[in-house]
């Protein structure tokens, strides 16, 4: 079996994955103190993996019936994300791969949720166009392997779940955005107020800032009393703004490319209305299950097994990255 860690943003997660793909477990520890602060803390995240690192390990391999004896290889994440953060899982990689004398393999997080489609019951195969929405990245890619994907289009600014979560603080909600904004969202009328998509933005890229500005000048037009009256239907006009302005590359890009066949992933694939939009495409679409949408160690373990182990050097030297390409 692989044992995956994943300490990228705020999530300590750890899982069990056969070679076949199988999960066997998947530990995800939200660690729940960043929403005083409206957002996450880097340095308080990083304390706060290397509080719960241990533990989680430790209760993914009890919850696959496994000891250390049974794991064949380490996987971890080693970015894109908080530095601090990756350093945690890698140091906790590190330590096992070395003591257990095991294979480390390094996974990047964005191909993580890409092979999040590969893992049973039901893989995804390639070929298909993939879109990834989360807190920190949102992009479109080709995946024509198990190893690799090309990346159509990007983000030119914010992510489409950093738009949810500056969203849902401007009305008054609490972090994370994406599922405040769904709940209240459920209540409000989604075309009561007309929000840009970024239509003048061409290709495949994603631009969120205009969309973000226009909620805060409707909120300072319509006054504090209109707003708390109102914020059900500026929930749900903000949600579809966000999945309309996905779902219109989404469908560009199946044009584009002629692929028949999408997968999504990332936090906000979670999204109720989003996977409802894109089931209209007409297209064959693969959608995981919400704890593998957002950020878990299953991914990088389902990852792994298609990564090339690290030479012992090279492993012991192993350093986290903030960024990927495009600066994704």
């Amino acid at each position: 079996m692989i044992l995956g860690i994943e300490t990228s943003c705020d999530d300590t997660c750890a899982a069990l994955v056969t070679a076949s793909g199988e999960i066997r477990s998947n530990v995800i520890s939200s660690q729940g103190i960043h929403d005083r602060y409206g957002g996450v803390v880097p340095e308080v995240a990083a304390r706060r993996h290397l509080e719960l690192v241990n533990v989680v390990v430790d209760d993914a391999l009890r919850q696959a019936g496994a000891t250390l004896d049974d794991v064949g290889r380490i996987a971890v994440t080693q970015g894109p994300g908080l530095v601090g953060a990756l350093l945690i899982g890698i140091a906790t990689a590190k330590g096992l791969a070395a003591v257990r004398d095991l294979p480390l393999c390094a996974v990047d997080h964005l191909q993580g949720h890409v092979s999040a489609n590969f893992l049973e019951p039901a893989p995804f195969q390639p070929p298909f166009l993939c879109l990834i929405a989360s807190g920190g990245h949102t992009f479109l890619a080709r995946v024509e392997d198990h190893v690799s994907f090309e990346v159509l289009g990007a983000t030119l600014d914010d992510a489409a779940g950093e738009a949810f979560d500056k969203g849902a603080r401007m009305l008054g909600l609490p972090f994370p955005g994406g599922p405040a904004i769904q709940r209240l969202a459920a209540g409000g009328d989604p075309r009561a107020f007309d929000f840009p998509l970024a239509a003048g933005v061409p290709g495949l890229d994603f631009s969120f800032a205009g969309l973000k500005t226009s909620l805060l000048y409707r909120i300072r037009d319509l006054g504090e009393d209109e707003t708390t009256a109102r914020r059900a239907d500026l929930a749900a006009s903000y949600q579809r703004a966000i999945v309309e302005a996905l779902a219109v590359r989404v469908e560009r890009a199946l044009t584009g490319t002629g692929l028949r066949r999408l997968a999504i992933g990332g936090g906000v694939a979670a999204n109720a209305a989003l996977r409802e939009r894109l089931g209209t495409l007409g297209v064959e679409l693969a959608v995981p299950p919400i704890d593998l949408c957002t950020d878990n160690a299953a991914m990088i373990a389902g990852a792994a097994r298609f990564v090339e182990p690290l030479a012992r050097s090279a492993a012991l030297a192993l350093d986290a990255y903030a960024t990927g390409q495009r600066g994704l």
